[in-house]
């Protein structure tokens, strides 16, 4: 559990005691579902986490686009809708090269402009013989990007380094080295699941 929820959790608890008070016992009702709802929202399960040569997916959710981008990378783009774990995870294990935060819109976290037009994290990860490249990118809703992780730190694959609130998007930037293991349509599942594989050279 992300102590975020808890937070939400109490506030909207407290909110529901005082309307139940104040006023009738059935207005303080949404309240404490929404308090139930934010610990369902802010749950982090513990995944196990594939070793050997791959890259995993850095959040829960529905893969929504794979295709080509700038240097010959390919972009896998992952869309988190409001019921997914929204704790992130590193895609592979190294050192954070990069942390560039970027203000912008709120589109819809599915569209094809939010990953350019929206407010976003981009985070390099320099690995062995490799860089990887993934993006926190807020939707309609979420209105805050956490990254727990500085630039310098070591981290491994599928170890936890921040979250997006709500509804968001999660980019993947792989080069050329890496085989693509997803396509769109899929679910994936974050620090468990595997977006791609290192060839062998």
């Amino acid at each position: 559990m992300v102590i975020d929820g808890i937070y939400y959790a109490l506030a909207f608890s407290a909110g529901g005691i005082a309307v139940w008070w104040l006023t009738r016992p059935a207005f303080g009702l949404p309240l404490f579902i929404l308090a139930l709802f934010c610990l369902y929202f802010f749950r982090d399960p513990e995944r196990g986490i594939p070793q050997g040569p791959v890259a995993v997916s850095p959040a829960d959710g529905k893969i929504v686009a794979v295709r080509a981008a700038e240097s010959q990378a390919t972009r896998i783009s992952i869309f988190l809708n409001i019921f997914d774990v929204h704790v992130n995870r590193a895609p592979i294990g190294g050192r954070i090269a990069r942390v560039v935060y970027s203000k912008g819109q709120f589109l819809v976290a599915s569209q094809e402009a939010a990953s350019t037009q929206n407010e976003r994290n981009e985070v390099t990860i320099e690995g062995a013989d490799t860089c990887v490249v993934f993006s926190q990118i807020a939707g309609l809703i979420a209105r805050r990007i956490v990254f727990t992780k500085i630039e310098g730190d070591i981290v491994a694959a599928g170890d936890r380094v921040g979250m997006i609130k709500f509804g968001s998007r999660v980019d993947v930037f792989l080069g050329p080295e890496w085989d693509i293991a997803v396509r769109p349509g899929d679910r994936v599942a974050g620090g468990s699941s595997i977006l791609a594989r290192r060839r062998q050279a």
